[in-house]
């Protein structure tokens, strides 16, 4: 910490690295040989919509850009009731890198448009034969992964998040501090 940050009790935020969605296609490999989660082949951005024309151009742009391709994947931009927007990318189950390169792409146009600290997270689901589904979320401001695991309403599997987190700690930078965890009830895909 430097003397003005002291004098001031401030710290600079830390930097998102968007480059750690790509660790999640071999980190998806050890969910499936260690665990038994399977990618559903759906993935999503977590952002707060900014008001006004700049932010709305912005949004459209995004969704061509990942529509524009030949193998492009269907797109869906929804809200929440927490007044939160989720954009929705929907691939094969089996094509997790080039779902992460759109999750990728979204967050980094958002973010070179001004718009990243409107950036809450991202998140790519996955499943078990016995129905357990878990998301593994990317908190933008931290940087960091974690899992969260909805068993109903407002109910969470907490030993299968911590598992997950126990097993892809090695590969992944996972959030230690489990009062970041949110609960995404209702997240595209859970």
């Amino acid at each position: 910490m430097g003397f003005w940050q002291a004098v001031t009790g401030r710290s600079r935020p830390k930097q998102a690295d968007l480059d750690a969605l790509f660790l999640v296609p071999s980190a998806s490999v050890t969910l499936q040989t260690t665990i038994g989660l399977t990618p559903t082949g759906v993935g999503s951005v977590c952002y707060r919509a900014a008001d006004g024309a700049g932010f709305a151009d912005t949004q459209k742009d995004v969704v061509a850009l990942i529509t524009g391709a030949v193998d492009a994947p269907q797109v869906e931009v929804s809200g929440d009731g927490f007044g939160f927007t989720w954009l929705t990318v929907h691939r094969e189950p089996d094509d997790v890198g080039g779902l992460c390169t759109d999750l990728h792409a979204v967050n980094t146009t958002l973010e070179a448009e001004g718009f990243g600290p409107s950036l809450l997270c991202s998140l790519v689901p996955f499943a078990d034969s016995a129905g357990r589904r878990i998301g593994l979320v990317y908190l933008y401001k931290q940087s960091s992964f974690y899992a969260f695991a909805p068993t109903g309403a407002q109910q969470r599997d907490n030993l299968l998040e911590i598992q997950v987190r126990d097993t892809l700690a090695a590969e992944i930078p996972m959030e230690q501090d489990l009062s970041r965890w949110l609960a995404l009830w209702g997240a595209p895909g859970l």
